[in-house]
């Protein structure tokens, strides 16, 4: 029996993430990059709710501007669940209703955190019973970032970030985050990550294809201790978002100057990310970003995957 049939319709959540390490490899001639990143799902959610239909359609609220989200079939989270109709030939639909929290276009996955819900809610909704390897390999076709929405917690992502291992993180590590209202195309970024590599590439060096992740940033996980994971954080999309967003330089030093370990571009951005030492330095800073204009969000990590709710 389905969930469907006993109640009207599956709820499940997704979190966000933070890409506390991003390596960036050199252009391929397919015209994509591998990666080399560690994400953390932190706790902003987005709430897939999913009820029986004839057709696919969709709904978008949320606590964050959801103007910029369509709301047809380019919706992220509405491929997911023809996906996975038509890899199971299930013949039905589904409304889905998001309600998101997560800043759209900021760098955190929501839109990834949307499509994963979607699989999970759909797979329980209509009865399909999908292993947890399937589902992965349908997120995997989706977008770099929907396995791990799936998954949650803290993992290394490699090639293009698809292929996830665990990492072990021990205890809470608090963060503060800036949204912006104004978004930021990851195509965009990472053209201008190319273009600043080939004009540079004397100074730059050759970069590697097959980027890694630092090991200190796993030893930092391991040891639940945000000073040494703040000295070794790294996004190599941040300067080009920088030069095509320099307002986010300056939120970069206030933050940086106000009590943060460390800051960092989420993403491709334009969230800012804060690491800070405890619930106490979080709420500090938070308190002094608003004070100065900004809106600022104190979230922790890690937190579990897409599930049921």
């Amino acid at each position: 029996m389905s969930l469907a049939e006993e109640f009207q319709g599956v709820r499940v959540r997704a979190p966000g993430k933070i890409n506390v390490f991003l390596a960036v490899g050199a252009l391929q001639s397919d015209g994509y990059h591998e990666l080399a990143t560690t994400f953390q799902a932190v706790s902003l959610f987005e709430d897939v709710v999913a009820t029986l239909s004839d057709d696919f359609t969709i709904s978008v609220t949320g606590s964050v501007d959801v103007s910029g989200v369509p709301a047809d079939e380019t919706n992220l989270a509405l491929q997911a669940a023809q996906l996975l109709a038509t890899e199971t030939g299930y013949e039905g639909g589904v409304h889905l209703d998001i309600r998101k929290e997560v800043p759209v276009a900021g760098g955190m996955g929501g839109g990834s955190a949307d499509a994963a819900a979607a699989l999970v809610a759909c797979d329980a909704l209509w009865g399909t019973d999908l292993s947890s390897q399937e589902l992965h390999r349908l997120a995997a076709q989706l977008g770099a970032d929907v396995p791990f929405a799936l998954k949650g917690g803290t993992a290394v992502g490699t090639r293009r970030g698809d292929e996830l291992s665990a990492a072990l993180a021990h205890g809470r590590f608090e963060w503060v985050i800036v949204p912006n209202p104004v978004g930021l195309s990851t195509p965009a970024v990472y053209r201008e990550v190319d273009r600043h590599r080939g004009e540079h590439q004397e100074a730059l060096g050759e970069v590697s294809a097959t980027p890694s992740v630092d090991a200190g940033v796993l030893q930092a996980l391991r040891a639940g201790d945000a000073r040494l994971l703040a000295d070794v954080i790294r996004n190599d999309l941040q300067a080009a978002t920088l030069r095509l967003r320099p307002d986010l330089a300056d939120v970069l030093e206030f933050g940086e100057t106000s009590g943060a370990l460390a800051g960092l571009v989420s993403g491709s951005g334009p969230t800012v990310a804060f690491l800070v030492e405890d619930t106490t330095k979080a709420d500090e800073l938070r308190r002094v970003l608003m004070s100065a204009g900004h809106e600022a969000i104190h979230v922790y990590g890690p937190v579990h995957g897409a599930r049921i709710v």
